[in-house]
């Protein structure tokens, strides 16, 4: 079942080509993994609304759904440009879980004293103040993304010794 996702962003949010420096592989991906979970879940019908909803209102997203590649994300790097904090290269691990088919996690894990873990303990510090949620913007996609992103690695960022 296809839940709250920033899938589709990359086609319908003018804004993604500045979000995502790698717009073209980060749509392609997109495209991929959303025919790869269409063959495990053909009955989704919020999969179903998705897609039909993209190929209505994006002709990027019809040309890459025409090709019918299927991709896996298991690991990799996220290239992505942060409005407040610049571009950010980010390691990440899929994690299916198997008691809930369709639900995967995604962690994000930038090494130790990284650039990338610096910001993204500034990005985490922000969700603690009442001004920096009110800078996000939550009506703004990109903004709630941000929000997101900065609640999840605050999650993250604890790590075992």
């Amino acid at each position: 079942m296809v839940r709250s996702t920033p899938r589709g962003s990359c086609f319908l949010d003018p804004g993604s080509a500045d979000f995502w420096p790698e717009w073209e592989k980060a749509a392609n991906d997109s495209v991929a993994f959303l025919r790869t979970e269409t063959g495990r879940s053909p009955q989704d019908k919020g999969l179903t609304d998705l897609i039909g909803e993209l190929s209505a209102k994006s002709d990027e997203f019809v040309q890459r759904w025409a090709r019918h590649d299927v991709k896996f994300h298991r690991s990799g790097v996220k290239q992505l440009h942060h409005p407040l904090v610049g571009d950010l290269a980010l390691p990440y691990e899929a994690l299916d879980l198997p008691a809930e088919p369709g639900l995967r996690i995604t962690v994000y894990s930038p090494e130790p004293d990284s650039p990338e873990r610096q910001t993204l303990d500034l990005l985490a510090s922000w969700t603690d103040s009442t001004a920096a949620k009110a800078d996000l913007e939550p009506d703004s996609g990109r903004a709630r993304l941000s929000y997101e992103m900065a609640e999840t690695v605050r999650f993250s960022t604890e790590r075992p010794q």
